[in-house]
């Protein structure tokens, strides 16, 4: 059988670069800067491009090309280039496809530092975006300029988990002839496949799910060759590559993804049903919640809900203030997607650049938790949670 006929975790386990003459079991790390040639005519077609091996590690390396590789295959797409962190791949996508005076549509809800790229950096390059409401994917079209290059979005979204239909999205991309750009870092691979929608680009944040452990950053963006070409060559020249120890860990870090996903998950979805019911709790969002305004969409894109719950806790920002004074034993930290559990006040971490109204507009509020929820036991999780929350 081939490869790609075997199921999502036979693929992560055992898509591996070449082995060398020792038939190591597992790919070695290849820590070097560059590469030697055997002469002047192997080098010249080299960089010419003529032969292909690797060059410099800026470009290229055996441990990278295996990431690569991998995330291409668990994602369906055809090819990929790997950075050093979420944001350079973010980054990088965009300044690689967008010419000066081009314009993008993207969802209100996404990262902060993304919004903070699309309002202070691309302007510099008259490049202007402007925004759709997360609940309002029919109102895309309306917003679609002579000058119209992108549709992006982040799907479900950070903090708030909104998810967006995906299959629409790429139904208007195809039908403008636009590229749809969608962030998949809360989903993974393993839980949700863009390009199967209609996206031409994928960007991850490796950093998170894809890692796990919290050990390193790292970033991808995969999909149409043509495309992944043009990145390619903005990022050989601009430097923003992963090393190729970050990327070692990372493709070990996706042959135990699945098990991990599935655990995460698993304990997402009990800690939002405890919270649903508890009266210090304004409100939960996990989008496998029936309640979930997007619970259908995500039924339909999704193979199980994620590992963050969004909710709001009473009493605005004094409630959030005792409530993360509170926590014992899960981690306040700006991170996600970690092994143990991670509790974050986005309106003064990470979304605390926004102005007050563009919070209100995702709603992000004084009150509202992330809650990156890891593999504990779901009992010492919730005990935890709890015991903050009696506090309020």
């Amino acid at each position: 059988m081939s490869l790609e006929s075997y199921n999502f975790e036979t693929q992560a386990v055992r898509t591996q670069t070449e082995k060398t003459q020792f038939l190591e079991h597992s790919t070695p790390m290849y820590l070097t800067s560059g590469f030697v040639f055997e002469d002047s005519e192997e080098m010249r077609a080299a960089f010419a491009e003529e032969k292909e091996r690797n060059l410099y590690s800026r470009f290229s390396n055996p441990n990278t090309t295996e990431f690569v590789d991998k995330m291409c295959k668990l994602e369906g797409a055809e090819d990929g280039y790997a950075f050093a962190t979420g944001m350079a791949a973010v980054f990088s996508t965009f300044a690689a496809l967008l010419d000066a005076g081009d314009h993008i549509i993207s969802a209100r809800s996404v990262f902060g530092s993304t919004h903070s790229l699309f309002t202070k950096y691309l302007p510099k390059w008259n490049i202007e975006t402007s925004y759709f409401k997360v609940a309002e994917v029919n109102t895309v079209e309306s917003l679609i300029q002579s000058n119209t290059k992108i549709i992006y979005a982040e799907s479900p979204t950070n903090p708030g988990v909104d998810v967006l239909d995906l299959e629409a999205l790429g139904a208007i991309a195809k039908k403008h002839n636009l590229l749809l750009i969608i962030d998949n870092c809360f989903a993974t691979p393993y839980l949700q496949n863009p390009i199967k929608f209609g996206a031409d680009l994928v960007i991850h944040s490796a950093t998170k799910l894809i890692d796990g452990q919290g050990r390193v950053l790292g970033g991808v963006t995969v999909g149409k060759k043509e495309l992944i070409r043009e990145i390619y060559l903005f990022s050989r020249n601009t430097g923003p590559a992963l090393s190729p120890f970050n990327a070692w860990v990372l493709s070990k870090s996706l042959e135990t993804l699945s098990v991990r996903a599935d655990r995460h998950c698993e304990n997402a979805l009990k800690l939002a049903e405890f919270l649903e019911s508890h009266p210090k709790v304004n409100w939960v969002k996990y989008p496998f919640l029936k309640t979930h305004p997007q619970y259908e969409v995500a039924k339909k894109q999704m193979k199980l809900g994620g590992n963050i719950v969004a909710f709001e806790v009473k009493n605005g920002v004094e409630g959030g203030k005792t409530f993360f004074d509170s926590i014992q034993m899960c981690s306040l930290s700006a991170n996600l997607g970690d092994t143990r559990t991670i509790v974050t006040h986005p309106a003064s971490t990470t979304h605390s650049k926004l102005a007050t109204e563009d919070k209100l507009a995702v709603g992000i509020t004084d009150g509202m938790v992330r809650c990156s929820v890891g593999l504990e036991h779901i009992d010492d999780i919730i005990a935890d949670i709890e015991q903050a929350l009696e506090e309020i």
